[in-house]
């Protein structure tokens, strides 16, 4: 039978990391973007190429720090990613020149976006066999959350407080909270606790692939391609979302706005896609991500109009919602999840490096003058591309099962 109790404990342990994953990610900390060019007087493309500089290397520092949630007491990792935020967060607060705004984005994304995410749905996707996706919606609704409330939130407290203040009081948020919430919740989970002892016997006829036979192959590669479209193309639309309210004219609270939107199409995601999933398997749920995202780059495209922001961002919400259940089940599904942590380590330094690489684009794209309008061309254009390939080739997408 399963034990119902630490099921919903590592469940509300994954729901809250994933919240506080938002302080690194590239929505959050956008809010800042205008505040901090003003205080360093750096440019929109200075601040872009600082940011995926950054990213680039924490995806990189990602790829070992990830892989030790498979050698350590989750626990003990737990902590150590709680302390790494509650450090970044007190240190970007000190920020006064180019390079130790390079250092701060570094530490934020390494620590929030990176390790918060990865040790969140690492644990659920080890725990959880039959209801993987379930469990991974429920998580992915701490994101979801944030990605509601702290735009408004923040813009707000921009207004009344200095955007250093903010990180401070983000930091002691961290320290005093998390590791009192971990305590209670994990505890007692290990590299062998399980969901259901009776699914073993179907868990070991799917291959547990090693990291270096995962580089070998090629399927990887080519899911790889649709799951990186989306946190490269969603983080150049929220790091430059001041660039995009002035291109359009639609105001300074428009996007913060249209986050609400984001956020509750995710969550309507987060609730259908989960149940779909566990039915119908992720390989062929795959190549649906991208297409809303596809829809809200054309309507960025056409549209001027002030409430087609609504549009964009909801839309995006939904990819979003797909994106953040795929992203875990996925992996776990084709490859096993013996060396998951390892697997999940590489693919999230991965979607870390594609954030690096959509922002360095989008900041050149407007460095040289070019409009919006072309970066969601040139969006469209990769989505279009990435689906085709994983059409064409979809009946390779599958688990190697052990006779």
């Amino acid at each position: 039978m399963p034990n119902i109790k630490l099921s919903f404990k590592i469940i509300v342990f994954g729901f809250i990391f994933t919240f506080f994953s938002c302080f690194g990610q590239s929505f959050f900390i956008g809010l800042f973007n205008t505040s901090i060019r003003s205080d360093l007087n750096i440019s929109h493309g200075q601040f872009g190429s600082i940011y995926a500089l950054a990213t680039l290397l924490s995806s990189f520092t990602l790829i070992w720090v990830g892989k030790k949630i498979d050698d350590l007491k989750l626990i003990n990792y737990s902590f150590f990613v709680i302390f790494l935020l509650f450090f970044s967060s007190i240190f970007f607060s000190f920020v006064t020149n180019i390079a130790l705004l390079l250092v701060g984005i570094f530490l934020l994304r390494l620590s929030g976006q990176g390790l918060m995410s990865h040790t969140a749905t690492t644990s659920i996707s080890r725990y959880f066999d039959l209801n993987r996706g379930k469990a991974l919606s429920v998580t992915w609704l701490g994101l979801s959350a944030a990605e509601f409330i702290m735009p408004i939130t923040i813009v707000f407290f921009l207004s009344i407080y200095s955007w250093r203040s903010i990180w401070i009081s983000i930091g002691l948020l961290v320290v005093l909270f998390l590791p009192i919430l971990s305590f209670l919740t994990i505890k007692k989970i290990n590299l062998l606790s399980r969901e259901k002892k009776i699914t073993k016997l179907k868990r070991n006829r799917i291959k547990s692939w090693k990291r270096r036979e995962l580089l070998l192959d090629p399927k990887f590669y080519l899911i790889s391609l649709v799951m990186l479209a989306l946190p490269a193309i969603n983080t150049g639309v929220f790091v430059y979302q001041s660039f995009i309210l002035e291109s359009k004219d639609w105001g300074e609270f428009v996007i913060a706005k249209s986050f609400m939107v984001y956020a509750i199409l995710s969550v309507v995601t987060l609730f259908i896609s989960g149940p779909i999933i566990d039915k119908y398997k992720s390989r062929k749920i795959l190549q649906l991500m991208n297409i809303p995202t596809l829809f809200a780059m054309l309507i960025l495209f056409y549209s001027d109009y002030y409430i087609s922001s609504y549009f964009v961002l909801g839309l995006m919400g939904i990819s979003n919602g797909l994106a953040n259940v795929l992203g875990s089940t996925t992996w776990a599904e084709i490859y096993g999840v013996k060396y998951i942590g390892s697997i999940k380590a590489l693919t999230t330094a991965m979607m870390v490096f594609s954030t690096a690489f959509g922002t360095a684009v989008f900041g050149l794209i407007i460095d040289y003058g070019y409009s919006i309008e072309v970066i969601a061309m040139i969006s469209s254009a990769y989505i279009i591309i990435a689906n085709i390939l994983i059409i064409i080739f979809k009946r390779h997408i599958k688990p190697v099962l052990i006779k």
